[in-house]
């Protein structure tokens, strides 16, 4: 069951438990140019998939800005990217604000019980709020991601135990694979032990294989 959210800062979509009775809340956030919307049918599935246990999912908009990459055309975006190089040049204060509205929707929900994931730029930003508030989230879930970093934005290191599950594709173009390699060891170095599933012939998508994978992955979180 869809349920609109009332008085968010982002407006979302919620699917599966209500807040008070979630065992699990996952706040899984889109790609750039899509919107909540765009995994409502992954989230139906994994919550009934969960029964009789509750799992929740809370599924954000992101707001709309123009983006640097596209020509300035104004589209659901985190954050804006200002240039594809290997290491993406990102425009930071986009991403602090997108930090502060996910950060308001994780302090909406139970306390220790919060998963933060999505895909894409999306998963970039589950990953980026999740190590900012390791004592907060019970894990971080990535879908062709990548770690945000710069010189005056490194990776924190690790202060709690997080789990991190890292799942990307051997093919994808948008978000290369090598992109998953680099956040691994830069997680690592941060003193992190992230898990990494790679899915062979997969571009910028997700697979059923790799739904069952987050499913069995969500599961281990307990």
């Amino acid at each position: 069951m869809l349920r609109p959210m009332e008085n968010s800062i982002l407006p979302c979509l919620e699917i599966g438990a209500p807040r008070d009775e979630a065992e699990l809340s996952v706040i899984l956030m889109h790609g750039l140019g899509a919107d909540g919307h765009d995994f409502a049918d992954v989230a139906e599935a994994l919550a009934a998939a969960a029964e009789p246990r509750a799992w929740r999912f809370v599924l954000p908009h992101a707001p709309v800005i123009p983006v640097t990459i596209n020509m300035g055309a104004e589209m659901p975006a985190w954050y804006d990217i200002l240039d594809m190089a290997k290491r993406r040049e990102l425009d930071w204060e986009t991403v602090a604000a997108s930090q502060k509205n996910i950060e308001a929707l994780l302090a909406r929900e139970v306390a220790g019980r919060v998963a933060l994931a999505g895909f894409s730029q999306g998963a970039a930003m589950a990953l980026h709020v999740g190590l900012r508030h390791q004592a907060e989230v019970a894990g971080v879930l990535m879908m062709s991601g990548y770690l945000l970093e710069s010189e005056d934005q490194p990776c924190p290191q690790r202060s709690h135990a997080l789990p991190i599950g890292i799942f990307h594709g051997s093919d994808d173009s948008v978000v290369p694979f090598e992109a998953a390699e680099e956040t691994i060891a830069c997680l690592e170095a941060a003193g992190f032990t992230p898990d990494l599933k790679r899915y062979e012939g997969l571009e910028h998508s997700v697979a059923e294989q790799e739904l069952r994978d987050v499913f069995a992955w969500l599961e281990a979180l307990g």
